[in-house]
């Protein structure tokens, strides 16, 4: 078995976990680790672009494992060690870690979670797990967009911005600007408006077979996926949303979803 291990490497506690781990499976598995992280332990690495690995672990919070998902050249399944805040997507405490990779060696059940395409007047972008955000590029003022679902106009919104998310990200930002909580297995998006100015305006959940455009009718705005990449959208620009064709692929640990959301989001 071939294990990606990739840390957070401005955290010491990260890296040192990384290194424990690389120990704690030699001579039986081999450990792959990132560019990055080997660099921090003075050993040699892989980009992650390059990957090809039976599983990751990560060893920092949910960022890490969105750097992850964004760069691989593949689906992997990958599980995270949370040394952050939060954790939701990266779940296992570093208590349990040591356990949770000998668990990996002896086999693991994946679980599949939809994605995002995204794309720019028909330019492919990096995919989403969590969610696109399209907000203002000038704080203070607002954003002027339509949004058409299935080519039908759904609105046309001024407001702060507006997020585009997988049942996955809907306990990320989405969550925050309002959103509900939606089970990663449902086939569905969601849409939710941020700080809207109008008192009719909703959040959304459509079809996961939908495709959502977003049209900028005025001001630059900017265009931010999963926190990991960002870039700079004008007016007249239309930013499109489809059921990615691949998927992100998430080792399945003890907890289920909902005890994640009781023990973790309140």
């Amino acid at each position: 078995m071939r294990i990606g291990i990739v840390s957070r490497c401005d955290i010491e506690e990260a890296t040192d976990l990384a290194a424990k781990i690389g120990r704690y499976i030699k001579g039986r598995a081999d450990a792959i680790y990132d560019d990055q992280t080997a660099r921090a332990l003075g050993q040699e690495g892989m980009e992650l672009e390059r990957f090809d690995v039976d599983v990751i672990v990560t060893v920092g919070g949910d960022g890490t494992i969105l750097r992850v998902l964004q760069s691989i050249p593949h689906p992997i399944p990958v599980v995270g060690i949370n040394v952050g805040k939060v954790g939701f997507l990266a779940e296992v405490s570093p208590e349990r870690a040591l356990s949770v990779v000998e668990s990996l060696l002896d086999g693991f059940r994946v679980s599949a979670h939809s994605r995002l395409a995204v794309s720019v007047n028909g330019r492919r972008l990096p995919s989403a797990t969590n969610e696109a955000v399209i907000v203002t590029s000038r704080p203070a003022k607002i954003l002027e967009c339509s949004i058409k679902v299935d080519d039908h106009v759904l609105d046309v919104l001024r407001a702060d911005g507006v997020i585009v998310a997988t049942p996955t990200g809907s306990t990320a930002y989405a969550m925050s600007a309002g959103g509900p909580i939606v089970d990663p297995r449902v086939d569905a998006f969601l849409i939710v408006p941020l700080a809207p100015y109008k008192l009719s305006v909703r959040p959304w959940v459509v079809y996961g077979e939908s495709t959502v455009v977003i049209k900028i009718e005025e001001k630059d705005a900017a265009i931010v996926i999963d926190g990991q990449y960002n870039e700079t959208v004008h007016k007249d620009d239309e930013i499109r949303f489809d059921k990615d064709d691949q998927k992100s692929l998430f080792v399945l640990v003890e907890k289920s979803f909902f005890e994640k959301v009781l023990t973790k989001l309140r």
